[in-house]
């Protein structure tokens, strides 16, 4: 399910993209001790995730070793058309890098701010709630490992719904033609 065309960017002039993280994985409390990870670490062991939305449109998603502007920097230069208006919280990274656009606006959730006029990112929070109820309702389990294609699958679905004019034949038929030439082999998946 992975995009077809992954190097078209997002926004333009007049558009608005919102940018934002997420993590995903269970509690630290809730895993064998063995497993726990640093509960000091940024996220807690959980994979830090990585969108863009734009409104009314698309969305990119992308499984990142830290949430700094280091690693954000060049997915914004690449997927992000320069003109787009970003929309942040007030996370320190991605409100830097998202201040390098034609227009950034950001609100503070932490002093209880969600929405000033047209400035929110309530629509990539309702996509973050999508995909975390997917994979706990459904997976319940994503390895950071194939946690990609997890966030793959999510994508796909969101960027082909209904809303944005594709039926279910059409979707069908780019699912199907997304397979083409591709093949995961239990053997080549597993650890060496």
């Amino acid at each position: 399910m992975r995009e077809l065309h992954p190097d078209k960017q997002l926004g333009g002039e007049g558009k608005t993209v919102e940018i934002d993280e997420t993590y995903i994985g269970g509690l630290e409390k809730n895993k064998h001790r063995s497993k726990r990870k640093h509960i000091d670490t940024g996220g807690a062991g959980k994979e830090a995730v990585f969108a863009l939305v734009e409104r009314g449109g698309r969305v990119q998603s992308h499984h990142v070793p830290a949430v700094n502007a280091k690693t954000l920097r060049p997915i914004l230069r690449g997927q992000l058309h320069k003109a787009t208006t970003v929309m942040t919280d007030e996370g320190g990274a991605a409100k830097k890098v998202g201040s390098e656009f034609k227009r950034h606006q950001s609100v503070n959730h932490r002093i209880g701010e969600y929405v000033r006029g047209d400035t929110h990112t309530n629509t990539i929070e309702g996509y973050f709630s999508i995909m975390k109820r997917g994979i706990n309702g459904v997976y319940h389990h994503v390895s950071q490992k194939h946690l990609k294609r997890y966030l793959a699958e999510f994508d796909f679905r969101y960027n082909e719904r209904s809303a944005l004019g594709v039926g279910d034949e059409v979707r069908a038929d780019r699912l199907i033609r997304g397979i083409v030439g591709k093949r995961l082999m239990y053997k080549d998946s597993s650890p060496a």
